[in-house]
């Protein structure tokens, strides 16, 4: 089973995509484990306060790192008691960019995935101190790390043997090797004006595959030519 345990103020955003779908059955055959962790439960004093201004004066709110600290410490507790260790991620725009080969590394792990999601202006500086990674999704920014999250849940849920139906799926799609996915039809076979390729109604299995290749590379030159860049 892969083990995952949210940090988040807002435990509800996660619910519809656990409770519907693939990550629903996934969990309920105890192939996935997802623990929403409300660390607001750990704020300070009455009103539970998370978060503070910044030091030297800036916009926004920042999250204070002892309830983030106490949250990741009761998670510690608990699966340390039941002999696991954990992952801890911190969820940033000043991470590593998240992708396939990041979800696949993620999805092969013992540990359980602790995934910090932010709120406000940011983290106080200290929290990094307390996770053995950052992640970012991307060059951009949202209103918080639960997007993210969910984001991850699913690249990295669905690459777990037994998840989806047909595990070749994963396998053979964008982003498992550096090229974009080869067009691809249904029926019918034509629609507004629109033919699918004679060469995947032939049956030849050996043409098919050399055309969805010639395509993939023709497709990823177009649109995103960075991936066929060597790799430093």
């Amino acid at each position: 089973m892969l083990r995952f345990e949210v940090l988040t103020l807002f435990p509800e955003l996660f619910r519809p995509l656990l409770q519907e779908g693939l990550l629903a059955r996934a969990t309920e055959r105890q192939l996935l484990s997802v623990e929403l962790n409300p660390f607001r439960r750990f704020g300070l004093g009455k009103h539970l306060q998370v978060d503070d201004e910044p030091y030297g004066g800036g916009p926004g709110m920042l999250l204070r790192p002892e309830p983030i600290w106490a949250a990741l410490e009761d998670a510690r507790t608990r699966h340390e008691a039941a002999g696991r260790t954990l992952h801890r991620i911190l969820l940033t725009p000043q991470g590593r960019r998240f992708d396939q080969a990041k979800a696949l590394e993620l999805s092969q792990r013992d540990e359980v995935l602790v995934l910090i999601c932010g709120r406000y202006e940011g983290f106080d500086e200290r929290i990094r101190s307390f996770v053995e990674e950052e992640i970012s999704g991307g060059d951009f920014i949202t209103l918080g790390g639960e997007t993210i999250a969910l984001t991850m849940l699913e690249a990295v849920g669905r690459l777990v043997p037994g998840v989806l139906g047909n595990q070749s799926s994963s396998e053979q799609e964008s982003f498992s090797e550096p090229l974009l996915e080869f067009p691809q039809y249904t029926r019918p076979a034509e629609f507004q004006g629109q033919a699918v390729p004679e060469v995947l109604l032939s049956g030849n299995h050996q043409n098919i595959a050399q055309w969805r290749q010639e395509q993939a590379v023709k497709r990823t030159q177009e649109r995103r030519p960075d991936l066929l860049q060597p790799q430093q």
